[in-house]
């Protein structure tokens, strides 16, 4: 799909941020990153619901070993803002101790879902917890959460594209989109 020049999702407009190859060519070195670092292990990719899915997918398919995958829902945006709490929507269903756990996220803005599901983890008593984000806005972090891997820093705009929405439009949008300056 070509990248287009804009994109309208309900009343706001968003320009091209990152195209599809660069994601795809960044979500390759990722996975070797993570096969490496991983070999032996079988790790549990937990993928955060709904804005990481896709994200989580294409990193799952470039990690070139054994490995499970589960899901949770935690909320804590409504439209283009963060509600400032963050829910547990649909909670995992597996037994995490000694396993080496891989959470996939899809944005560490402020850093308070990580936050909050890193120290929801760590009484389980894992192996090991491992982060890895598609994108962070390093200036808009409040909270003190370690990323071990970045797919991308960012400037604190909001973005849709590649699993990110906005009110539940543009997730299937192959690149990255930001939103435009004149609808800001």
């Amino acid at each position: 799909m070509p990248t287009r020049d804009f994109i309208q999702l309900h009343d706001l407009r968003f320009v091209p941020l990152i195209s599809e190859t660069d994601i795809q060519a960044r979500v390759g070195e990722l996975g070797k990153i993570l096969t490496e670092q991983y070999a032996g292990k079988n790790p549990l990719f937990i993928s955060i619901l709904s804005g990481a899915f896709v994200f989580a997918a294409d990193l799952m398919r470039a990690f070139d070993s054994d490995c499970e995958v589960g899901f949770v829902k935690l909320s804590s945006y409504s439209g283009t803002r963060s509600s400032g709490d963050v829910q547990t929507v649909m909670g995992l269903e597996k037994n995490l101790k000694d396993r080496h756990i891989i959470i996939v996220e899809d944005i560490v803005d402020t850093g308070r879902t990580l936050h909050f599901f890193i120290n929801h983890l760590r009484a389980m008593e894992p192996a090991s917890i491992c982060t890895v984000t598609f994108l962070r806005k390093p200036d808009a972090m409040e909270f003190p959460v370690e990323v071990d891997h970045v797919g991308f820093d960012i400037d604190n705009r909001f973005v849709v594209g590649y699993g990110l929405d906005y009110d539940d439009l543009g997730r299937n949008l192959p690149g990255l989109y930001q939103l435009s300056p004149e609808s800001s």
